[in-house]
This record gives C-alpha cells, sequence and structure tokens, in this order.
C-alpha cells in the first residue's frame, strides 16, 4: 500500500522530513531513485537534456560501483545525487546500526548531503542518526508509482499531473521494474509541465 500524493499531516508528523520544496517559482523537482542503470539512466538524462531539465537521481551504492562511468555522466550534466543506501534496505526491516554502516557504505561512492530510504521506510533511531551525519533526509510529494505493475502507463502519468504543483517533489525510477512506466509516464511529464512554463531543477539544501 502507498499514498500517491503525501497529505499535509504528515509534515506535521515528520517535519524533520523534506516532503516539498516550497517555491515562488512555476518549479518542479523531478527525482530518480535505484540508479544508476546501463540504459534506463541514460534514456533519462537525454530527456533531461531536451527540455533543460535538472533532477536528482538518489543512487544505490552497489550500483554506483557497477556503473561509475553512468554516475559521472550524471554528475557531468549538473544533475544532483543522493544517498539511497549501499544494497538498497529497507529501514523497518533492518537494525539501526547496520543500516546506518549500510549508508555510510555507499557514501564512500556517493559525495552528497541528501539521503532517501528506499521504500520510504525508515525508523526514528535511523533518522536521528543519520540527521547527525548532515544529512537532508528528503522524501517526496507526489509517487508516479512507476513501479507498480498493477497499473497502467497512463495511471502513472495521470498521478503525476493530477497532484503534482510547484515545489513538489516527485518520484520515478530508474529500474528494470519501472521501465515501461516511466518509459511511457516521463516524457509526458515533461511535456506538460513545460508548455505550462514549469522549470525542473535540482534538489540543492
Amino acid at each position: 500500500m502507498y499514498l500517491v500524493k503525501m497529505p499535509r499531516w504528515i509534515k506535521f508528523f515528520f517535519p524533520q522530513l523534506i516532503w516539498a520544496l516550497p517555491s515562488k517559482k512555476k518549479e518542479l523537482f523531478l527525482t530518480f531513485d535505484d540508479g544508476p542503470h546501463p540504459i534506463f539512466t541514460p534514456y533519462i538524462l537525454k530527456l533531461l537534456k531536451q527540455y533543460n531539465a535538472t533532477a536528482t537521481f538518489f543512487c544505490i551504492g552497489k550500483n554506483v560501483e557497477q556503473y561509475p562511468h553512468i554516475y559521472q555522466q550524471i554528475l557531468a550534466q549538473g544533475h544532483a545525487v543522493g544517498n539511497h543506501t549501499q544494497h538498497h534496505l529497507n529501514g523497518k526491516n533492518s537494525d539501526t546500526n547496520f543500516y546506518v554502516n549500510d549508508v555510510a557504505l555507499a557514501e564512500k561512492c556517493i559525495a552528497t548531503n541528501l539521503f532517501r530510504p528506499p521504500y520510504g521506510q525508515i525508523k526514528k533511531q535511523q533518522v536521528k542518526t543519520i540527521k547527525k551525519l548532515n544529512y537532508k533526509i528528503i522524501m517526496w510529494s507526489v509517487l508516479s508509482a512507476d513501479f507498480d505493475l498493477k497499473i497502467t502507463k497512463e495511471k502513472c502519468f495521470t498521478n503525476v499531473v493530477n497532484n503534482a504543483k510547484a515545489g513538489a517533489i516527485i518520484v520515478f525510477h530508474d529500474s528494470d521494474k519501472a521501465a515501461n512506466n516511466m518509459q511511457y509516464a516521463l516524457p509526458k511529464v515533461l511535456k506538460y509541465y513545460a508548455e505550462q512554463n514549469y522549470i525542473f531543477s535540482k534538489i540543492v539544501l
């Protein structure tokens, strides 16, 4: 179970997490989880370049180690990166010390002060410890749900355009599982908002 749009009250109960980036401009923050991927990350980078868009890629450490040249492409094209743990751990199912050590492993190859917990699952003690390491913990405003094989690619698109407003942090994935939905929805999202004079920015905190 998941919520496509984060309700306002969640910010009240979890103020230490970042759910949106209020902006006076028509600005959106696209994010991509689980890469780098040898096929889908370059696909995304090419699309973003067409729209003069920057984004934030929350990378898994083991994937950065496997595809360092693609990780370097992300940086070379002016995008931001974030730590998404070394092995894509679910915080709720992980001992805090083990979890934080996995974040530290990823830190060896991902230079950033941004962190996103895989699955959005993280314990309070993990939050406290990771914040002490000077990370900003980035959640999201809107899930495209591209990872959900039970929804249509059209639904993935409408999940975004029906819910994202200025300042929204939007989640897509550069992964095998999400590929079909992402490749359909992302170009349409970029076109839809570009036609309304939105800009797409990376997260810098």
